[in-house]
């Protein structure tokens, strides 16, 4: 798996300074997916953990969106899934409505379980629990949220999920989560970035080959 750019530089790649294939166009062996992360809610803005929350798209969520739209027919998406939650299937809607596609459901996509953690600021957890927060900043597929879901457990229904959007009709967009994002890159053995990196409403394209698929 590669990261391919899609109209601007990943948010990411200020983290992960030196590489050579963040954001940049490279020859796609496999199969082309769209990730991108939902619009904004009011949650995100406070910087809240969400997990299995689920609340609605803030107005600047739903210009986000918008923005994905735009971006979606660009690329010509013939196909677009999402995660059940709310934020995520109002950011697939307000693309679908835009280029003429019926967003699909896909439940292996949701976010990942947060437990005690959902509804708490990352700042204070970072104070509160410094050592299991680094774990996981670091995307640690052993950690598990306290009362919540492990890493690694999302990682296998991300997989299982980009597989199937994979087998579909392409060109495809996932509108999921910052979650899912790094659990596709935890999958295929990439370098995962703090979720902090992962904007909402942006997206970037992801070469999924086979071997990816059959892991």
């Amino acid at each position: 798996m590669r990261w391919v750019g899609w109209g601007t530089r990943p948010s990411f790649s200020r983290w992960r300074e030196g590489s050579s294939t963040c954001g940049t166009i490279v020859p796609v062996t496999g199969t082309a997916l769209l990730l991108a992360r939902h619009g904004q809610t009011a949650d995100n803005a406070s910087g809240l953990i969400l997990g299995r929350r689920d609340p609605p798209l803030s107005d600047l969520g739903e210009q986000q969106a918008a923005g994905l739209a735009v971006q979606a027919r660009a690329r010509g998406v013939t196909a677009i899934w999402c995660s059940p939650l709310l934020r995520a299937r109002q950011t697939a809607s307000i693309i679908g409505q835009a280029i003429g596609v019926t967003p699909a459901v896909l439940d292996d996509l949701i976010e990942s379980a947060r437990g005690d953690w959902e509804g708490v600021a990352h700042t204070l957890l970072a104070q509160r629990a410094p050592e299991l927060f680094a774990a996981f900043e670091a995307g640690d597929p052993d950690f598990v949220f306290p009362g919540g879901e492990s890493i690694r457990s999302q990682v296998l229904r991300t997989r299982r999920a980009l597989a199937r959007v994979a087998a579909g009709p392409q060109p495809s967009l996932v509108v999921a989560h910052a979650g899912t994002i790094r659990a596709a890159l935890i999958a295929v053995g990439e370098p995962v970035p703090p979720e902090r990196a992962l904007i909402n409403g942006e997206a970037v394209a992801l070469d999924w080959d086979q071997d990816d698929r059959s892991n």
